[in-house]
């Protein structure tokens, strides 16, 4: 798929894949950024806008990630041929022209609700949208859990619903005795969500909202509204970054509906409120296949900007970013928290995760056009064996014809390798991603973003990484 590509059912400016029909030509407009790859099997035919038509029992479902209300959802019905009938769109305009969606980042797929969920990086005014494949229900929840600045998101065989959160901190001095300094350092400011739902097959019916708290030093890491600049230096900051580190978790309740009701609430602020860990801007999560769904690996991206990376205080606090890993007892109610990879000038600014093998992690970066110029390096992707923090790139990305034009044009011509999933669709509690069955026969996809958005599939067979 690329960006030119038509709609079979169009609506206002959303007529093709990848850019909006608000240019002077097609790809003049807006550039709509097709984030997470969300790859799904069924047993039947879903149904779409032509009434009896066989769209097949293969599919790649997609959040465009543009702004202006109006963000959307597309499927890719991968085994249609015809034209008119490849790409479906799930989320039509309203009457007043828009979809009220804007930057829609994550996506997963939930067996219990048979329904997607797909998350919106749009800070306080962000959170969840639920729709179901066909389309024919689509709905936000905002008032169960939560709004926030919200991207990764995973759902587990019980029910619950895992959410990473992307909210930027306060910018500080990269050296506090020198106020001249770059003011690029920034204060984590962004949580590990955990939600527990009342009736798994009924989001709507509310339940629990928990944010991931780490205890350092036997206190818990929390976050200081009036003390940016401790909180970028802190000591307890280093500590969870310490190779070889090893912290206690635990959840801490934020919103439960059950007492406190469904109105739209932030998650952030009252994550902040009841004391959880913030972290450095996490983009994605997900379980380890095979671990019972009680390893779960985070990416931070950390402050994309090399005049934080370079301070060697600040990048053993994530400046570059880090991946983690968070281990939960059988109950899920502790754990362990560990440092699993700490960015570096080569390696940064991690966005998308999957896993290609059991014991074999893919991490893609997206350090955008700042952090490309500063370093005249630009996005890949990077193989990593569990327990191993050197990598192996998989993937090099350049840009596309479109994103040079772009760069001509505008000076922003970013390049990014983005919704990169490993997975074989199984669409059933027990194949549920982040089961190893799920890596059985699988199927690879990524998204090359910033230009005409090309939806790749990767032929290579991932069996030759070994585990």
């Amino acid at each position: 798929m690329t960006g030119t590509d038509p709609l079979e059912n169009p609506s206002s400016v959303i007529t093709n894949y990848g850019f909006l029909n608000d240019g002077a030509t097609l790809t003049d407009g807006t550039k709509t950024e097709a984030d997470q790859n969300l790859y799904l099997t069924f047993p039947n035919s879903l149904g779409g806008p032509a009434a009896g038509y066989d769209y097949g029992q293969h599919f790649v479902f997609q959040g465009h990630e543009n702004s202006g209300d109006l963000a959307y959802v597309t499927r890719v019905n991968l085994d249609v041929t015809d034209p008119a009938h490849r790409i479906t769109l799930l989320t039509p305009v309203g009457q007043d022209g828009k979809t009220h969606f804007n930057a829609i980042d994550g996506s997963a797929w939930d067996p219990f609700t048979h329904s997607l969920l797909f998350t919106q990086e749009n800070g306080s005014a962000g959170g969840t949208v639920e729709v179901t494949p066909d389309g024919s229900l689509v709905r936000t929840l905002y008032g169960q859990l939560g709004q926030g600045g919200f991207e990764g998101i995973r759902v587990t065989p019980k029910g619950d619903i895992w959410i990473a959160e992307d909210a930027g901190g306060t910018s500080v001095d990269v050296d506090p005795s020198d106020p001249s300094s770059p003011k690029v350092a920034r204060q984590p400011n962004s949580f590990i969500f955990r939600f527990t739902p009342a009736d798994p097959t009924d989001l709507s019916a509310g339940g629990k909202l928990q944010a991931l708290q780490v205890i350092v030093g036997g206190k818990p890491l929390v976050f200081h509204a009036s003390d940016p600049v401790g909180d970028v230096f802190s000591v307890q900051n280093l500590a969870l970054r310490n190779p070889g580190s090893n912290w206690p978790v635990r959840w801490v309740t934020v919103h439960d509906t059950a007492t406190d009701g469904t109105a739209p609430f932030s998650a952030n602020a009252l994550a902040k409120v009841a004391g959880a860990t913030p972290f450095k801007r996490p983009e994605n999560g997900l379980f380890q296949p095979g671990s019972d769904f009680r390893t779960y690996y985070f990416d931070e991206t950390g402050d994309t900007n090399s005049d934080s990376g370079n301070v060697p205080a600040l990048a053993a606090r994530g400046a570059w970013g880090s991946i983690l890993r968070v281990h939960l007892n059988p109950a899920g109610t502790v754990g362990r928290i560990s440092i699993a990879v700490t960015g570096d000038a080569a390696h940064n600014s991690w966005d998308n995760l999957t896993f290609a093998a059991p014991n074999l992690l893919l991490a893609a970066e997206d350090r955008g056009d700042g952090l490309h110029a500063q370093l005249n390096t630009r996005d890949s992707v990077w193989a990593y064996r569990v327990g191993d923090p050197n990598a192996e790139r998989f993937i090099a990305l350049g840009r596309d014809t479109e994103a040079e034009a772009t760069v001509v044009a505008t000076g922003d011509g970013d390049n990014e390798p983005t919704g990169l999933i490993v997975s074989n669709g199984d669409s059933s509690v027990s194949g549920l991603y982040g089961t190893s069955s799920n890596l059985v026969d699988a199927r690879a996809f990524v998204t090359q973003q910033h230009g005409f958005n090309t939806l790749w599939e990767i032929t290579r067979d991932f069996g030759a990484f070994g585990g």
